[in-house]
Formats: C-alpha cells, structure tokens, sequence
C-alpha cells in the first residue's frame, strides 16, 4: 500500500529534478543529493566498470527458499537502519524512495533492458560486515564511499542461462507474473 501510495512522488521526482537537499527544511536531508546527485535520485545514469568477469566468478544455484531468506534479512535490515537512524519521517520516506526506486534499476539489469551487465559493486558489497559495531549496536561511522562510486568495482558471475533468442520472452513473462502478484 505505501509503494503505490509513494510511487508517484517518486515519478515526479525523478520526472522533474527535484532538489532534495534541506527539502521541505529539514536538516536531516543536508548534503542529500551529493550521494548520487541531484540528476540521479535512484542511481539509473551510471555506467559500470567490469572489474572481473572470468571463468572464477560463476553463479550457482541455491535453493529459492534459502535465496528468498537472506533477501528478508536484507530487506529488514534496511527497515532497521531507516528506523533507528533517521528519526524525521519525511526523511524515513525520500530515503526509502530512493532505496527502492535504485532497486528498480537492478530489475532493469536483470530484464536486459539497462545495457547493463547484471551483477554487483564488490567494493560496495564488501562493507556489508561494517553494518555492526562490536558491541552489535548499528555502526554509524563514514564508509567512505558517494553513491556515484557505485558500479565502478563491478562484478559480473558467469554461468546463467540467458539465451539471447529466447530470454528475452521468458524473462519478460516471469517479471510479468511477478509484477501481477505484487501490491504495487
């Protein structure tokens, strides 16, 4: 219900150029869009640099049910970090936006439809063990890193079983059927 609710903001957003920065006067969105730039609010305009793409990166296939389990623990990972670190609730809702919509873009690679290669930032995903500090309270130190740096360690597994012929079609159909079993 909130995606169909917030979408269309988001369209208009991303439409329009709006400015995030102090939006609406709040200081928590101070230096907002100096992550992916005000241009880019879901990081859609980026080219990647393939790093590694050889025959040691090969994808393997789990089973979906173990798959389906380490998304959920992403998915509420960012549900905690956007809680307990963002107390403004119009900050909670453009920086969730922008989360999802980014996330679109990823559908995008995997459809075949953003030129892109699919795969991931190395660099970027390396820091997934910075999330905790030792006494397990959410870290809230700098990583170090801009949104726009963001593609430029990518890593492309080998190995799936996309046909150029036929993948486009059966692609297409499954993000179809996918599409009509969500609420947005």
């Amino acid at each position: 219900m909130f995606a169909k609710f917030a979408a269309p903001f988001v369209a208009v957003a991303l439409a329009t150029g709006v400015i995030f920065n102090d939006w609406g006067g709040h200081s928590s969105l101070d230096n907002f869009d100096n992550f992916y730039g005000s241009s880019d609010f879901s990081h859609q305009d980026f080219k990647t640099v393939v790093v590694k793409q050889d025959s040691e990166l090969v994808c393997h296939s789990e089973t979906v049910t173990i798959i389906q389990q380490r998304l959920a623990v992403l998915q509420e990972m960012a549900k905690k970090i956007i809680t307990e670190q963002i107390c403004d609730v119009e900050t909670q809702t453009i920086v969730f936006q922008q989360y999802y919509a980014s996330l679109g873009g990823f559908s995008k690679d995997l459809t075949r439809s953003s030129g892109r290669s699919v795969g991931y930032d190395n660099s970027i995903s390396s820091h997934y063990g910075d999330f905790y500090n030792s006494d397990g309270s959410l870290s809230t130190y700098d990583f170090g890193f801009s949104g726009s740096d963001v593609g430029s360690n990518y890593y492309v597994p080998t190995g799936s079983n996309w046909n150029a012929n036929t993948s486009p079609s059966s692609v297409g159909s499954a993000y179809q059927s996918a599409q009509s079993a969500s609420y947005y």
